[in-house]
């Protein structure tokens, strides 16, 4: 029993430094900004060695994987949860992907870093976030799945190829505003809208 509690108490000293290392790393990145943020900084912040802090997040890039990844898995299940389930498949997606943009739009300049440095990322958090992707991926391969079943796309439409497709142009759309080719907002629509739509043309009867 004694050790049970032990055991608890240190796994909840770890989640408590997770934590703290996290909202530093936020704070840290929207104020000052991620490329002049240094991880010697942000354990400062947290109030925990800059070794401890590497049991947390690899590198920089791994720290920044650290930060969105809640975010984005706090978007990903709201707006999963609100999807109109009777509504068109364009509709549907547009409504999924307007959420993650607004949530970019918050942050714009470490949004862009994030879409810059996340491709690649193989730390823990990295590898979190790609399992973040995996379900995303699933839960959109489900909607078109539904759609099979009305008969808005076709029985020989693979769901998971076609959500990968889908979330191809979603990146697309993405790179394209942090290039500068065009403004967030435009990105999702008329952009990713347009996109989206000529892709789900393909995927009817």
């Amino acid at each position: 029993m004694v050790s049970e509690r032990k055991g608890n108490r240190r796994a909840q000293q770890k989640l408590d430094k997770r934590e703290r290392i996290r909202q530093a790393a936020w704070e840290l990145f929207t104020t000052v900004g991620y490329e002049e943020t240094t991880t010697k900084q942000v354990a400062a912040a947290a109030d925990v060695a800059t070794g401890t802090l590497f049991l947390y997040a690899r590198d920089k890039r791994d720290l920044l994987c650290l930060v969105m990844h809640d975010r984005l898995g706090g978007v990903v299940d709201a707006r999963f949860q609100t999807v109109p389930r009777q509504a068109p498949l364009l509709d549907q997606l547009m409504h999924l992907f307007r959420g993650l943009f607004e949530m970019y739009g918050e942050h714009p300049a470490l949004s862009a870093a994030f879409i810059r440095h996340y491709p690649g990322a193989d730390g823990p958090n990295g590898q979190q976030l790609n399992a973040l992707t995996s379900k995303f991926l699933y839960l959109i391969s489900q909607l078109v799945l539904d759609q099979q079943a009305r008969g808005e796309v076709g029985a020989d439409v693979e769901p998971l190829l076609a959500a990968a497709n889908i979330f191809s142009l979603y990146f697309g759309a993405l790179a394209s505003w942090m290039t500068g080719f065009m403004s967030l907002e435009d990105a999702l629509d008329p952009g990713l809208r347009r996109a989206l739509a000529l892709q789900i043309r393909g995927f009817r009867p």
